[in-house]
């Protein structure tokens, strides 16, 4: 005899819609499949997130600027402005300024779109460059990541492109004036300039076709590339694994840290809110680029206090500290060293520098290993004694282009502030290093120093033979774990000139490595050794007790003793 059981009134008979929809997406799409992206771990860390301010300052730079395609006129033909702007009526302009002025005083929102896309530009520009020095600092630029390094900065040179290209489109006289240095930096490269000039603006300069030119340019070709690069560089990134601090439980084979989904999306999903929140309150409270005080191009004007963005102001502060040289070869050709040297040869020598130092320290130290814990910069202190050398350098030479401003604002010699930025090219860039460096090593013995003889607990206790000591506290075992999990970087030994007799072939690329190991990794401040360790723990728990057993003696007299023998 069978019983048939009926399910309780009210109760579900059949699939939930969700569930059916989601079955039906699986059956086509295979989105079960793809259940270990949705996994992926990511560390946490605050530096990290200067690269999502970049990429969510990305995403409003494509909105906007789709926005303002709609409205702009890439066009030099003339016309006269019939606008609301009475001091520019009935003064003669380009259509592209014109359309710039109808957008910011006559369409809609127009303004806080246009200056919600320039502070986008600025804020994006700002991100990425921390972002690659964070990148530097922290050596995550070694095997596996140099292709990925590689990407990164191409994708910085785009976007300072495109961030000069775009500031160029409305043709105020603000932007082009830096056309005109353009042209200039064009036609002072040797031999090819000139063509390569004719090819950019069509003839002399400024000509009718810059703009028409520049805007497919900055709509189409560059946000591809980016936008290409970009994914290129997420999936690298997935698929090597994000970088991490060292600490408990991270290794290189590991990540701590949280799922993409739901954790780390739902984070990242508030910070783009938050940082699209912010670029709007700029954008309406904090005016920038305001075309119509400039008025529009004519190549016969220029104004005082013209600076470019701020991205743009190392190539301007190079150029005006440069000295006014020149020479003429055989055949006529004039080469203009003063705007070759500053504006086409530095710029060209500090980005080589960047993008070939992975592979640089990869051949100096003839480390192949993968690297997926990063260092603190202090960790290696001629590295991070370099790049903030190399940040020292674009400063002197950013505020170097803002000299004429300077020297109104606080009644100084335009002279003696150029004269002040040739020399801090060259001493301030070498004095930042030392310093750093210097500070480098001395937050390492410190933190020698932490291990050995603990933490300050600010507790001062009387010895039994009346001297006064502060007690020291052994610090936390995941801060004890840090500090001795960095790695000792040594220098390559020195190689022999001669085997059996033998010659060395290569001794001259061997000795070439072997001194620059030793600029790189020498006089670094050493981890205790086990025993040492040893020695400053039981010490350490002595002091703790309130007593020191008679005869026991610190590391560092021991340490004295065991020199002196």
């Amino acid at each position: 005899m069978s019983t048939t059981e009926k399910a309780p009134q009210g109760a579900r008979t059949e699939t939930p819609t969700g569930e059916r929809i989601a079955d039906w997406a699986d059956g086509r799409l295979g989105i079960y499949h793809f259940r270990f992206l949705i996994r992926k771990v990511f560390p946490e860390h605050w530096s990290f997130m200067f690269g999502e301010i970049a990429l969510y300052s990305f995403v409003v730079l494509l909105l906007t600027g789709t926005w303002l395609t709609f409205f702009f006129d890439p066009s030099m033909a003339e016309t006269v402005y019939d606008g609301p702007h009475k001091p520019l009526q009935g003064v003669l302009m380009s259509e592209a300024y014109a359309s710039t002025m109808e957008i910011s005083f006559e369409v809609r929102g127009g303004l806080l779109i246009r200056q919600l896309h320039h502070w986008s530009a600025l804020v994006m520009i700002g991100a990425l460059c921390l972002h690659t020095l964070r990148h530097f600092l922290t050596g995550s630029f070694r095997k596996p990541r140099e292709v990925n390094w590689l990407i990164g900065f191409t994708m910085l040179i785009l976007v300072i492109l495109e961030g000069f290209f775009g500031y160029s489109l409305p043709d105020d006289l603000l932007s082009g004036t830096g056309l005109r240095i353009a042209s200039g930096i064009t036609l002072a490269v040797p031999l090819v300039g000139t063509y390569a000039h004719m090819l950019l603006f069509g003839g002399e300069f400024p000509g009718t076709e810059i703009v028409p030119r520049l805007y497919p340019v900055h709509i189409l070709l560059i946000p591809g590339l980016i936008f290409i690069l970009l994914s290129v560089h997420l999936i690298l990134v997935f698929y090597h694994k994000h970088t991490q601090f060292r600490g408990p439980g991270r290794t290189e084979k590991n990540v701590v840290g949280e799922p993409l989904w739901p954790n780390y999306t739902a984070k990242a999903g508030g910070f783009f809110f938050l940082v699209f929140g912010l670029l709007a309150l700029l954008a309406g409270l904090a005016q920038i680029n305001p075309v119509w005080r400039y008025g529009p191009f004519r190549s016969d004007q220029i104004s005082q206090g013209s600076q470019p963005d701020w991205y743009m102001g190392f190539l301007e502060g190079a150029l005006r500290a440069m000295p006014a040289w020149e020479f003429v070869i055989p055949g006529g050709y004039t080469i203009n060293m003063g705007i070759l040297i500053p504006a086409v040869i530095l710029p060209t020598l500090m980005a080589a520098v960047i993008a070939l130092w992975p592979f640089l320290e990869a051949w100096v130290t003839g480390d192949r290993r993968e690297h997926h814990l990063l260092d603190r910069p202090r960790d290696h202190p001629t590295r991070t004694a370099f790049g903030c050398a190399f940040v020292a350098l674009y400063l002197v030479l950013f505020f170097g282009g803002a000299n004429d401003v300077l020297a109104e604002r606080f009644q100084l010699s335009l002279n003696s502030i150029t004269w002040a930025v040739r020399i801090g090219i060259f001493l301030v860039p070498a004095l930042t290093y030392v310093i750093t460096k210097r500070i480098c090593l001395g937050l390492q013995r410190r933190d020698r120093d932490k291990l050995l003889h603990g933490r300050e607990t600010g507790r001062i206790m009387r010895l039994p033979h009346g001297e006064f000591v502060e007690v020291h506290q052994r610090l936390d075992r995941g801060q004890e774990y840090a500090l001795l999990s960095r790695e000792d970087y040594q220098p390559l030994p020195a190689p022999a000139p001669e085997h059996d007799g033998v010659p060395n072939p290569q001794a001259r690329k061997e000795m070439l490595r072997y001194r620059l190991s030793r600029w790189l990794y020498g006089g670094q401040i050493a981890k205790p050794a086990p025993r040492e360790l040893e020695q400053a723990l039981e010490h350490m728990a002595h002091s703790s007790n309130g007593h020191l057993e008679e005869g026991t003696q610190s590391p560092a007299e021991e340490r004295e003793q065991d020199q002196l023998r």
